[in-house]
């Protein structure tokens, strides 16, 4: 039963099948028969986890067993203190209400890679990196968040899952690693 952890590249669509436009993670993993523990958008990046387990993919993946995942959005725009309490409170977009959730400026981020392509930047508009800490994870959701709060996403990293975090990992994008499968973590997935 391996359980993987992937640096998933910007632009990498989360299946194994090749696609037509996008590079897929079978261009990523060789391991065969495992697949992902929860999905990415083509745009995002960062933290994802693969398995051939299917009781711990539903464990990592749906919130009703609330494992924290861990976004780094930067965001166009400087949010203000009423912005970011609106996204943790629980936002309303429409086809349901996110759950309330752990935001905060983020501070530094030395630690992020470079992304290629890089996000498009216009002199005239502040960027502002915050991190959420959300249990959903539904379509789109931390992008729809900000967006619905007036800061629109432009990048988008999974930076931890549970007690993962992509830093302490060690993983450029594109690299992958078998995690142990009794780990430390293991408790909180």
């Amino acid at each position: 039963m391996p359980l993987l952890a992937l640096n998933k590249p910007f632009g990498t669509i989360c299946q194994f099948s090749p696609h037509e436009k996008h590079p897929s993670l079978g261009e990523w993993v060789t391991t065969r028969g495992v697949y992902p523990a929860g999905r990415l958008d083509t745009d995002s990046e960062g933290l994802l986890l693969l398995t051939d387990d299917g009781a711990l993919q539903a464990r990592i993946a749906e919130p009703r067993h609330k494992l924290v995942k861990r976004y780094w959005a930067q965001v166009e725009g400087a949010p203000d203190t009423a912005a970011l309490e609106r996204l943790a409170a629980g936002v309303d977009l429409g086809d349901f209400i996110t759950r309330p959730c752990g935001v905060k400026r983020v501070a530094s981020v030395e630690l992020l890679w470079a992304r290629n392509p890089p996000i498009r930047y216009r002199a005239a508009i502040p960027t502002t990196w915050i991190e959420l800490s959300i249990i959903e994870g539904r379509n789109r959701q931390v992008r729809r968040m900000t967006a619905a709060v007036g800061y629109p996403t432009l990048r988008l990293v999974r930076v931890g899952i549970g007690a993962l975090d992509i830093f302490s990992l060690g993983l450029a994008p594109g690299a992958s690693m078998t995690l142990p499968p009794r780990a430390p973590w293991n408790g909180s997935i």
